[in-house]
């Protein structure tokens, strides 16, 4: 294998660097080594001209439904449809069966990872034990084994003093917690966002609050602690409440960050109105104030991470009535065109902000060596076409699930290669 590759005339864009500009990229070895004028001859070069080169594109939310599910989605299909979506590394929710509670299971994730050879695959581990939210996990051995964070993704820690014990311990180890914002009390059985349309349908609704009030208590958790022996990271945000809370905790400098999907910026309630089961998600589609909320909060700069929450489910599964149906969408393969309609079309953010949401901020939370293309880093690159225009069809998806609302949606912006480790790992037919 030859160890040089050179890009040319591309508009390089790393935010973590500060650079916006045409140039190239000299990869040798595996590693960044040269970003700007190169006058090397090389015999694989890349033209860029018209593109752009990023660092490769970072989803910290994602289910690969492995182990328990294979029939879903796998670590070597979810891998796969991720270097196809310009994504490099990616992080897996410990949501699986069994669920991802021990140093086995977390080197269990990373073997097969290395086996399916497409992008670096990170995984969470569970905070407590089977998700239950009453004993936690084995966060430590977890953590000594590569886990970059914990959550019971999927579940909320409902008890306030096992949450206030995760995050004590998780500073320990300089790891963050991450939570799925939901107070069971409040959201009961519900399956849709509580109010008008919930009612006209006779859907159970899960109220804005269920979120809210969780994502409050744990932000008063945040403050009893010192600020450098904890990282709190509040899951797929949906509603206006939850913005004015992280506003409010950034304002006071607390270690609290965020993250937004696709869907929680494109889609409203309102998409439930024929029972299609595609729309069922959870945190659920929530109305168009809450939407307009989210797409400011990312103006004002308060959102930290852009992510997929890719969440695969059966077609059998997802032809179920709407109240029996599992939650979730899959996106991981349309993400970046779905996130220039959402934020650069509308002016929201231009490249280089979107591309610091996908890339560098990202990796920050989770505390790895990525999404940049500073001298002697691993040359992971997304090469993307900002003016190709495509129709979302699910029936390419390298997924092995469909379960997309977005099917025969136009958008803009497609990855053309993906390089991990300087070895060209996708390439657009």
């Amino acid at each position: 294998m030859d160890t040089e590759l050179l890009i040319k005339n591309g508009r390089v864009i790393d935010p973590a660097n500060d650079i916006d500009k045409i140039c190239d990229v000299f990869i040798a070895d595996g590693k960044i080594a040269q970003v700007g004028k190169v006058e090397k001859n090389v015999q694989n070069v890349i033209d860029a001209q018209g593109k752009l080169v990023t660092p490769g594109l970072i989803d910290i939310h994602v289910h690969f439904r492995e182990p328990g599910d294979e029939e879903e989605e796998t670590i070597a299909s979810g891998s796969a449809a991720a270097v196809a979506a310009g994504y490099t590394s990616v992080v897996c929710m410990p949501n699986t069966k069994p669920v991802i509670e021990t140093e086995t299971d977390v080197e269990y994730i990373h073997r097969k990872a290395r086996q399916a050879r497409k992008t670096h695959v990170y995984t969470m581990g569970a905070i407590t034990k089977g998700l239950a939210g009453v004993e936690l996990a084995e966060m430590g051995f977890m953590s000594q084994a590569g886990a970059v964070g914990f959550t019971d993704d999927g579940h909320g820690v409902q008890d306030p003093s096992v949450m206030l014990r995760a995050l004590k311990y998780a500073g320990m180890f300089d790891v963050f917690i991450a939570q799925h914002c939901q107070d069971d009390r409040i959201a009961g059985n519900g399956v849709m966002n509580s109010g008008y349309y919930s009612t006209i349908l006779g859907l159970p609704g899960i109220d804005p609050l269920a979120e809210e009030a969780m994502l409050w208590r744990d932000i008063q958790l945040v403050k009893k602690l010192p600020p450098e022996k904890v990282r709190y990271h509040a899951q797929h945000i949906s509603t206006l409440g939850s913005v004015e809370l992280i506003r409010a905790a950034k304002k006071d400098s607390l270690p609290v960050t965020c993250e937004v999907t696709p869907h929680h910026l494109l889609l409203t309630e309102e998409c439930c109105s024929e029972y299609d089961t595609n729309y069922k998600v959870n945190p659920p589609l929530r109305n168009s104030k809450d939407v307009e909320s989210l797409k400011q909060a990312i103006a004002d700069g308060l959102v930290d991470a852009l992510v997929t929450d890719h969440a695969p489910h059966l077609q059998s599964e997802k032809e179920l009535e709407f109240l029996a149906a599992p939650f979730g969408i899959v996106s991981l393969e349309c993400a970046l065109g779905l996130f220039v309609k959402a934020l650069v079309e509308p002016g929201i953010l231009d490249w280089p902000g979107l591309i610091r949401l996908m890339t560098a901020k990202p990796a920050k939370i989770i505390g790895i060596d990525k999404g940049t293309l500073g001298i002697g880093r691993q040359a992971d690159i997304a090469i993307i076409d900002p003016e190709k225009q495509y129709t979302i069809d699910v029936n390419t998806f390298i997924s092995k699930s469909k379960n997309c609302p977005y099917n025969g949606w136009e958008v803009q912006g497609k990855v053309e290669k993906t390089i991990v480790q300087g070895e060209i790992r996708f390439q657009a037919k």
